[in-house]
């Protein structure tokens, strides 16, 4: 038996529903192709689906064949970054998954492009390696993706999950998940520093089972915000002031949205000196970004809509900022200052200008994100002499190098702050390198030990998975009549419950339908059983089993239909014209028991050796002595045949039945145990215990008695056993030998009397004045042996 940790014990897993298994399929112990897969009570949520930037083609994936496609309900986007989105095309087109795919407004309309440029950057690289898809494919997976707002919640096949701000880039979201009452939070790449144009990451305000969160930074912390764009500032300007070329590598949106706003700023305010030094943007998604973030203006900070409100000018409409879409439009001669993509130097635009500047000591390149391990942008450095050239070859390498960070990650200050705030007792670490990531694992483990925030910190590698056991309280909310009235201590509440999507509501049949859209239906049942005999040969042996049953009957001209009702609620007619018998009822747990019971009767008449036709003329072809001691032959319907008189037995009303008490007992007690949780049966079979909490009911298994001092439990028993009592006795009857009649005296000679009347007559005769007959009259009496009629 599985088991898992749950504090310092050890509980054993009786359900692996109860696991949630957490798996980074990408960013466990890395940066780069986030992608995180739950999996929790029969549900599975993808998270993040992206690219590794130091990786080309299909090793730049996710480890996704370890999921299967099509048992993946929800795909989550927490933004646009080709990091933790560039995959989803990929996904979507050439997998068979079929669950649904959510981003926000702006996060999807941003990634069309980003995407867009993903393709074009990749299929003009240098590299063998083409995009892992097409244009029109991407186009496809785009129209399949589903927006939802900041603060909505969605709810889709039992999951719940809600969006808030992350404040990385514009549209960035955090997801808080639910499933079963089991709250996730994925903060996926987050910022709680406010900028000029974005809302800083929020904490959702409610109980968290589990955070996963990025630890791309680990303890590092970084400078204050202010110190960092002076420094900036200043080396900007210190370049283009003796005259050289200022690169920044960037990404085509996101974070360089910030820089343009920044240097836009501080040209603004120093334009008597600068306003001769051209800034370019130089990026194919250029314009189309800019006009993005001028459309998406609502979505961002306080701050900028008041600029917005005060100047009357959209602030992503640039003054001193010209976008260009090619390194053919920026002139050779004069200082300038360059934004240029990929953000990693690893080809395009950024890398050319690289190595056409970096021979030049007046040139200066800046770093200003995160670079990922095996990039040439967290390579390079002042220490560096060479760099290697795409076309081969070495290029020396003269120019300033700096790295100053405005990424929008969290640093280890405000991460440790943010899992403090949300106090989960289980954190999980993703979005870093091995060493920083465990590294801060080590100081939360030591920071709050002994502590009273009892917390385990998961860093799980990529495709290691982690299980944590959760088993919550089901509750059923009480709803429409039932909660009319508050129950006292003590007191039971009966209706149906409906549980959907993990939730459960108690209600009336009467509200059925108001409170859970379900529409009661009665199902109508009838089964066609084959037979041939009389009506009163089956009205026999059902009323032996079921006792006396009212009967209704029919003329019409095809003939006479006969329709006993058992127990109220099964129909069994029988049709003089025709050759089966029509068993009717509305389905329900106790109809169809006597349903049940009732085709395993009239299957069991035909093949029954004491069953009797009661048809006249037909009886068995030997002959009977009469008490007064004349031999009467009574003819058969198809001639004679032989048996003896101690195979000649009949059955008839109120003879007794066999009753093994023990059997009866089992099988009264099988039934119970669906009906109530604890049910106990004498060893000798004598009795059935039922228990319900603290009261227990005594059940004879002879008479069917119930004794017990509870009037509740006695309403509950009683019609169960009353309903289903005959139905499980045992069908095989003690058959009840007729009595023998005494010898006849023989005649001494002569032809044997001529017969008065037919036998049948004289056998009605005899059976009307025999007091202690118990057969009911009947043409003959006689009984068919096994295999006649």
């Amino acid at each position: 038996m599985a088991s898992a940790l749950h504090g310092e014990q050890v509980i054993p897993i009786e359900d692996k529903d109860d696991l949630l298994r957490i798996t980074p399929l990408g960013a466990g112990r890395e940066v780069g192709r986030s992608c995180i897969v739950l999996q929790y009570k029969g549900k599975t949520i993808m998270l993040d689906c992206g690219l590794h930037a130091g990786h080309e083609g299909i090793n730049s994936l996710p480890f996704i064949d370890m999921i299967e496609p099509e048992t993946v309900d929800l795909l989550l986007v927490t933004h646009f970054h080709i990091d933790h989105a560039a995959a989803v095309p990929y996904y979507l087109e050439k997998t068979p998954f079929r669950g649904r795919t959510f981003m926000t407004r702006p996060t999807k309309g941003v990634f069309r492009w980003l995407a867009t440029d993903y393709i074009r950057v990749t299929n003009s690289s240098n590299s063998d390696s083409s995009a892992l898809y097409t244009e029109a494919e991407l186009i496809s997976a785009h129209a399949k993706i589903e927006e939802i707002d900041v603060h909505q919640q969605v709810e889709v096949n039992g999951i719940k999950f809600t969006a808030y701000n992350a404040g990385h880039v514009l549209g960035a979201a955090m997801f808080l998940i639910e499933i079963a009452g089991v709250k996730i939070l994925y903060t996926g790449d987050y910022s709680r520093e406010e900028d000029r144009h974005l809302i800083p990451a929020e904490n959702p305000g409610v109980t968290v089972d589990v955070l996963i969160t990025e630890s791309t930074y680990g303890l590092h912390n970084h400078e204050p915000r202010a110190d960092r764009e002076r420094s900036f500032t200043k080396q900007v300007r210190d370049v283009v002031r003796r005259r050289g070329n200022c690169l920044l590598p960037v990404t085509a949106l996101g974070r360089t949205q910030e820089l343009l706003l920044i240097l836009e700023e501080y040209w603004s305010r120093n334009v008597n000196d600068l306003d001769n030094v051209p800034i370019y943007f130089i990026s194919a998604l250029g314009k189309t970004g800019t006009r993005l973030y001028q459309k998406y203006v609502m979505d961002m900070s306080q701050r900028i809509q008041r600029q917005l409100s005060r100047t009357g000018r959209n602030p992503f409409d640039f003054r001193y900022i010209k976008t260009r879409t090619g390194l053919s439009e920026v002139p050779d001669a004069g200082p300038c200052v360059v934004l240029a993509t990929p953000g990693m130097l690893q080809s395009g635009v950024s890398r050319q200008l690289l190595e056409r500047w970096a021979p030049r000591p007046e040139n200066g390149l800046i770093i200003t994100g995160y670079s990922v391990e095996g990039t040439i942008a967290r390579e390079i450095n002042n220490s560096m002499e060479e760099i290697q050239a795409l076309k081969g070859g070495k290029i020396p390498l003269r120019m300033m190098v700096s790295n100053i960070s405005f990424s929008a990650h969290v640093d280890g200050a405000q991460n440790c702050a943010f899992i403090d705030e949300i106090r989960a007792p289980v954190v999980i670490l993703v979005h870093g390198e091995e060493n920083t990531m465990m590294r801060l694992r080590a100081n939360l483990v030591d920071k709050y030990k002994g502590s009273n925030y009892e917390l385990a910190v998961h860093a799980p590698r990529r495709g290691e998975a982690v299980e944590l056991h959760f088993r919550g309280e089901k509750t059923a909310r009480v709803l429409g009549g039932l909660a009319s009235k508050v129950p006292a201590d003590g007191d039971y509440v009966s209706g149906i419950l409906v549980e959907k999507d993990f939730s459960y509501r108690l209600v009336n049949m009467d509200d059925l339908l108001e409170f859970t859209g379900i529409a009661p239906v009665v199902v109508e049942q009838q089964q066609l059983v084959p037979y041939t005999s009389s009506f009163e040969l089956l009205q026999l042996h059902l009323e032996q089993m079921f006792g006396e049953l009212p009967l209704t009957t029919e003329t019409s001209n095809s003939g006479v239909a006969n329709t006993l009702r058992v127990y109220d609620s099964v129909d069994v007619t029988h049709a003089s014209w025709k050759t089966h018998v029509e068993i009717e009822w509305e389905s329900n747990i106790m109809s169809d028991m006597a349903a049940d019971s009732v085709v395993a009767v009239v299957l069991n008449i035909e093949s029954c050796p004491a069953s009797v036709k009661l048809t006249q003329g037909r009886g068995c072809g030997h002959s009977h002595h009469s008490t007064s001691g004349i031999d009467e032959t009574v003819p058969a319907g198809d001639g004679p045949h032989s048996h003896s008189h101690a195979e000649c037995t009949a059955v008839a009303p109120g003879l007794a039945r066999t009753n093994d008490n023990h059997e009866i007992a089992t099988k009264l007690a099988l039934f119970l145990q669906q009906q109530f949780s604890q049910v106990e049966v004498a060893d000798d079979g004598s009795s059935i215990t039922v228990h319900l909490n603290d009261l227990s009911a005594v059940i004879d298994a002879d008479s069917l008695d119930i004794q017990t001092e509870s009037p509740m439990l006695r309403a509950r028993v009683e019609p169960l056993v009353a309903q289903v009592s005959r139905a499980l006795r045992p069908l095989s009857h003690r058959s009840v030998a007729l009595p023998e009649p005494e010898p006849a005296t023989p005649l001494a000679s002569g032809p044997e009397p001529e017969h008065k009347g037919d036998a049948g007559a004289d056998a009605d005769d005899t059976d009307s004045s025999d007091d202690d007959q118990t057969e009911p009259p009947t043409s003959a009496n006689t009984a068919a042996s096994p295999g006649h009629e």
